[in-house]
């Protein structure tokens, strides 16, 4: 596996596939020397030697133990392989190909910038047609051409070499993931009390929910599984949920995807669990001029609006007036009211005393209607006009999340808040910064101005806000907003964004001992993205995240067909408590026909013709896995790595007569 990146992501990924799926990984990045660039953590420092081509340095890590961040007791033995780093300013083809792209199985571009992760993926899809990619991208829209783009050129490739069909066994595919799309909604979730992770598999809508500790002999709510036992640390409260939140590493932590003897064994402790859902809400309305300027409500004032209800009121009774007393038809006596309204009638000289004295009050209300005029015709020009510019937070405002951030990440939860209806007020101190303009267009209210300085959150209105969301890069800037933040409102919820494990678990046992009654949460988005990307490498298809504390549950869907460990398995044979479980079975596509001579198989039916995937309380632990069937898997990263090694064992046994990696798993 190759990785080439410039900052965090590429570090975490390389870790992730080093000591999760127990690859060999080769490090490009533009120097291994700076500081402020983190690093994998091995157990021994990084021999660096001096390289002889292009100034480049290579760097051969000596064999390293599993991540800080990772529980103990997962069982994973540490890889024998090695992470070797090279020293490159780009990824041209001197560096791809000292990297020994023709002979990767598998590369990941994840620098910071777009443009130049296209062009390190066209170099290197010439390089090696067969080659799978994963590219890092912001721009959604480019990222699905780009995905064609290149799958076209492996398939061109592969037929001009006239080896299609070992080219479709290498899984020649472009994946184009964004790390901020990966993380925001867990980062969203993690925002707002009640709500939580929702993932949509399958034709399934499933959530992530934290229950509090059911009394004894009283039975629990039902779910699809119970993910995670949060036991009660000795020193530490419970959160506002009253389940008990356990710290980072070092202290005791979540147990993840019990078996049903530890879930009926476990008492007065919460959990999380996973939950179906369906949507049973309203169709969205279509309002006149809605997102296209500014709303109707707000064109005009109160206080213009009664004015001109007045007026109304005023002339139609002015022709009921008429009408009575001269004896005019209703309609007739309305359009004279307005004649002597806008003073374009002739005078009533010959006319009865009760015609003058109701054409002297039409002009009088001419006169009153004058000004009101004027004054909505002000109002509606600064209405337009203000409806470019950046909201400030209404009067009243309360229950609101306090975004800090709009940057990359910030813009994609602002986007995801803003679909589930909760009330945003955002605070960017960059006026030119990525999510101005999404805020400045959904009408979000913003606060521009730098979080350290005083006054910027109290007019974010902080001390009426439930929860604060700091997701900018600084982990100084993060925490100095949260201390002030915490002064201003104690039972604030606050989610922070930290990269450093060991000062994110500082930081939440501090916030925790001074603030026992508030929620605490931080979240790092290399942390939450790795095994997005990760994944993906290993030609996996991860739908979604579920963080759980400081650690991260994946959920992923198999094609059983050719998994020597799914296929022929039954879900209760697949099971593997703390790392692995099946969650659903996709069973629409037929059964396979005999083959022909030919010895083609059946097609599966198209996306559009399959029901929805069936629950496995539905078929039963004893269901056999048919090649044909999809599974939807809930795992931990050990989890998954498991399955691969389990695969791949099984494929090298079959070769030689033995699987030589069985005692492993």
């Amino acid at each position: 596996m190759v990785v080439c990146g410039d900052d965090a992501l590429a570090h975490r990924l390389a870790a992730e596939l080093r000591d999760v799926y127990g690859e060999r990984v080769t490090l490009v990045v533009p120097s291994a020397r700076e500081p402020h660039r983190p690093r994998i953590p091995p157990p021994a420092r990084a021999l660096v030697r001096a390289g002889a081509l292009l100034g480049r340095v290579s760097a051969a890590m000596v064999r390293p133990s599993p991540l800080p961040s990772e529980a103990p007791g997962d069982g994973a033995e540490p890889p024998e392989e090695t992470v070797r780093i090279l020293e490159a300013a780009q990824p041209d083809d001197a560096a791809l190909t000292e990297a020994n792209i023709a002979g990767a199985g598998a590369l990941a571009l994840v620098y910071d910038d777009d443009e130049l992760n296209i062009h390190a993926a066209l170099r290197a899809r010439r390089l090696n047609p067969r080659l799978r990619l994963v590219i890092r991208l912001y721009n959604r829209k480019l990222g699905q051409h780009l995905e064609e783009l290149l799958d076209q050129a492996a398939a061109v490739a592969a037929l001009g070499s006239g080896d299609g069909g070992d080219a479709e066994g290498a899984d020649a595919s472009t994946t184009v993931l964004s790390d901020a799309d990966t993380v925001a909604p867990a980062l969203a979730g993690a925002a707002v009390a009640g709500t939580s992770k929702v993932v949509e598999a399958d034709g399934l809508l499933l959530r992530a929910v934290e229950r509090t500790p059911v009394p004894p002999g009283r039975p629990g709510e039902p779910g699809v599984c119970t993910l995670a036992l949060l036991p009660a640390s000795a020193g530490e409260p419970a959160d506002a949920t009253g389940a008990a939140t356990v710290s980072a590493a070092g202290d005791e932590g979540p147990v993840l995807l019990p078996d049903e003897t530890a879930t009926a064994a476990a008492t007065g402790c919460g959990t999380v669990v996973l939950e179906t859902v369906s949507y049973t809400g309203r169709p969205v309305r279509r309002r006149w001029l809605r997102g296209r300027g500014a709303p109707l409500a707000s064109l005009f004032s109160r206080r213009l609006r009664w004015s001109l209800a007045g007026v109304v009121g005023a002339v139609l009774a002015l022709a009921v007036a008429s009408s009575l007393t001269l004896g005019e038809d209703p309609t007739h006596a309305v359009y004279l009211s307005l004649l002597d309204l806008f003073a374009i009638n002739d005078p009533a000289l010959d006319e009865p005393a009760p015609r003058k004295v109701l054409q002297l009050l039409s002009g009088l209300t001419g006169l009153l209607l004058l000004p009101v005029l004027v004054a909505a015709a002000f109002e509606g020009l600064g209405t337009f006009r203000s409806a470019s510019a950046l909201r400030r937070p209404p009067r009243g405002l309360s229950g609101h999340v306090v975004l800090l951030g709009l940057g990359k990440v910030g813009t994609r939860v602002l986007a995801r808040l803003h679909e589930m209806g909760i009330p945003v007020v955002c605070i960017e101190g960059d006026p030119e910064a990525r999510g101005i303009a999404l805020a400045r267009r959904l009408r979000v209210p913003t606060v521009l101005g730098d979080v350290t300085q005083e006054g910027v959150l109290e007019a974010a209105m902080i001390e009426r806000a439930a929860t604060l969301l700091a997701l900018t890069s600084e982990d100084t800037t993060n925490l100095e907003a949260s201390l002030y933040a915490r002064s201003v409102h104690p039972r604030l919820r606050v989610t922070l964004r930290l990269f450093d494990d060991r000062f994110a678990t500082a930081v939440y046992r501090t916030l925790r001992a001074a603030h026992p009654g508030a929620l605490t949460r931080s979240r790092s988005v290399t942390y939450l993205a790795a095994p997005a990307f990760a994944g993906a490498m290993m030609g996996r298809e991860i739908l979604g995240a579920i963080p759980v504390e400081r650690r991260v549950l994946l959920i992923a869907r198999f094609a059983v067909r050719g998994h020597a460990a799914l296929e022929g398995r039954t879900v209760a044979e697949v099971l593997r408590p703390g790392r692995l479980r099946v969650l659903a079975v996709d069973t629409s596509a037929p059964d396979d026909p005999e083959p022909d001579a030919a010895g083609a198989a059946a097609t599966p039916p198209p996306a559009e013709e399959r029901t929805p995937a069936r629950l496995v309380h539905e078929l039963g632990d004893d269901y056999v896995l048919r090649p044909q069937d999809r599974v939807l898997l809930v795992a931990t990263r050990q989890g998954l790595g498991d399955l691969h090694a389990r695969n791949r064992g099984t494929a090298a046994g079959a070769g030689t007569g033995r699987d030589d990696r069985a005692g492993q798993v």
